[in-house]
């Protein structure tokens, strides 16, 4: 089994003058043939004391992969087998420094220092050596100080085994506050106010021309006409041609939209024939989504990742639920088995069991998102997919109906589609209890046809435009009720 021990800062030696010495490779050494460890066992809660022997053959590293972003970069180790690892932080200047027993050093290992970006918000540069036999230590150079979670992940999908370093900011960034730094945090997208005319107060002078009265005049000979000419019929006098009024749907606040573009980082989601990806797919989508809803007056998004990196499911509803979103929207690419499934789909939470088996079976391929993506068990909170189950409301569901058939009723313009009705399924990523979520499937990704449509510049175009025409409708149908927000 894997053991990652945190190292006290108490028990790092003062005269840290190199992170390759050896003061700080075991911070409870006893010095003895044999070591006590502790274990965690992956996904439980149960702590074993056992006594191990020394590793008799190294551990080899598959492939290493870094995925920076603004929320926290990530960096996997792809290993055959589970590692032992110790890790502490070091200030003056920020470093986390990270030792890992049962492990030579390799190519695959060295390649890691290439793949730091100089654009990278955390990590300045890695260093990695050889501490000592069957012992490969890591120096990160940091940016700035970082919160560090270093979790393993058991064999899933494609992967072996995984070490994962996840590198968040000390403090944690508030949503709303980093929007606005980046501009997205429109508080009134209305066109600039005309200055109002000031009446004039004073008198005409005397030389103002006398009112025309041709048409009162026209209205008596009117009267005296149809006297003399019983038979005759008064032309209808012609009404103002005033334009309608547009029904507000915003009743006079800002509308926060909450995309979300499925899977990411360590999750490609799933893979065409073609090679294409539907994470890259679906967030390409969602941004040109963005770009069409903030063109809209009265209306903001917020992107649940706009990068390429791996967000948790219950963390995509958190962050909806930070900016107070009035709608959530996850994007995704559908895959089957059978290459001739066609058409797209649009989803709702369902408290009562999936409408379908084969929306229960999508359902479960999209919450398996966590599994192949990495989530750190000992942070994740286990009962929060059950709390919010729970907390949804047969309003929000409602909503949510409401919603998903007008946006199906205008993705059925540019696309066939797989069924005629919005479906339910228990999708995680659904689960906030004040949102009206819905999950759109764009295309068949597995479908070499629909692949090449989602592949292709007008047709993501397309769905972007129908997404929005079925935002729209929605909205006008249902303004959304005032809320105490920031605007």
């Amino acid at each position: 089994m894997s053991r990652i021990t945190p190292i006290r800062p108490e028990s790092i030696s003062a005269e840290f003058k190199s992170e390759f010495n050896t003061e700080a490779n075991e911070a409870s050494a006893t010095g003895s043939a044999k070591t006590r460890r502790t274990f965690i066992k992956a996904g439980g809660t149960l702590l074993l004391s056992v006594f191990v022997p020394q590793v008799s053959q190294a551990a080899k590293i598959l492939a290493v992969r870094v995925w920076p972003a603004e929320d926290y970069t990530r960096v996997t180790l792809e290993n055959d087998s589970e590692l032992v690892t110790n890790y502490f932080t070091v200030k003056n200047p920020e470093r986390l420094v990270v030792d890992i027993e049962g492990l030579e050093l390799n190519p695959t290992l060295k390649e890691l220092v290439a793949k730091i970006q100089a654009n990278d918000p955390y990590i300045k540069q890695v260093r990695v050596g050889q501490n000592k036999p069957n012992v490969v230590r890591l120096v990160f150079d940091l940016k700035e100080e970082v919160s560090p979670q270093v979790f393993t992940l058991q064999p899933v999908g494609n992967y072996k085994h995984r070490l994962v370093f996840d590198l968040y900011p000390a403090s944690a960034p508030d949503p709303i506050m980093a929007m606005i730094e980046k501009g997205e945090w429109q508080s009134d997208n209305k066109p600039p106010q005309i200055a109002p005319t000031i009446p004039n107060i004073n008198p005409p002078p005397a030389n103002v021309p006398k009112p025309d009265t041709s048409t009162t005049i026209a209205r008596n000979d009117t009267k005296a006409e149809a006297k003399l000419d019983p038979k005759f019929e008064p032309k209808p006098e012609p009404k103002a041609d005033f334009p309608p009024k547009e029904k507000s749907a915003s009743n006079g606040r800002m509308i926060t939209i909450a995309i979300d573009p499925g899977h990411g980082g360590e999750d490609p989601g799933a893979t065409g024939r073609g090679g294409n990806r539907e994470k890259d797919v679906v967030l390409s989508i969602a941004k040109r989504l963005k770009a069409k809803i903030e063109q809209q007056p009265n209306m903001r998004v917020m992107l649940t990742r706009d990068a390429d990196f791996f967000v948790p499911l219950n963390v995509r509803v958190q962050k909806a639920r930070a900016v107070q979103a009035d709608l959530f929207m996850s994007v995704h690419a559908d895959a089957f088995v059978n290459s001739s499934a066609q058409g797209s789909s649009v989803f709702v939470l369902s408290d009562k069991g999936a409408s379908s088996a084969a929306a229960r079976w999508l359902a479960d391929n999209e919450n398996a998102a966590d599994l192949i993506g990495g989530v750190n068990i000992k942070s994740h909170d286990k009962q929060l997919a059950s709390v919010l189950l729970d907390l949804s409301t047969t309003a929000q569901i409602n909503d949510s109906l409401k919603l998903g058939k007008v946006v199906l009723s205008e993705i059925s313009g540019i696309n066939k589609l797989h069924k005629g009705s919005v479906e339910q399924a228990g999708f995680a990523v659904l689960k906030a209890p004040d949102i009206p979520s819905i999950l759109i499937e764009t295309a068949f990704i597995s479908n070499p046809a629909e692949e090449a449509k989602l592949t292709d510049d007008a047709y993501q175009d397309q769905m972007a435009e129908a997404i929005l025409k079925g935002v729209k409708k929605y909205f006008s149908r249902n303004p959304p009720l005032a809320k105490s927000r920031f605007t």
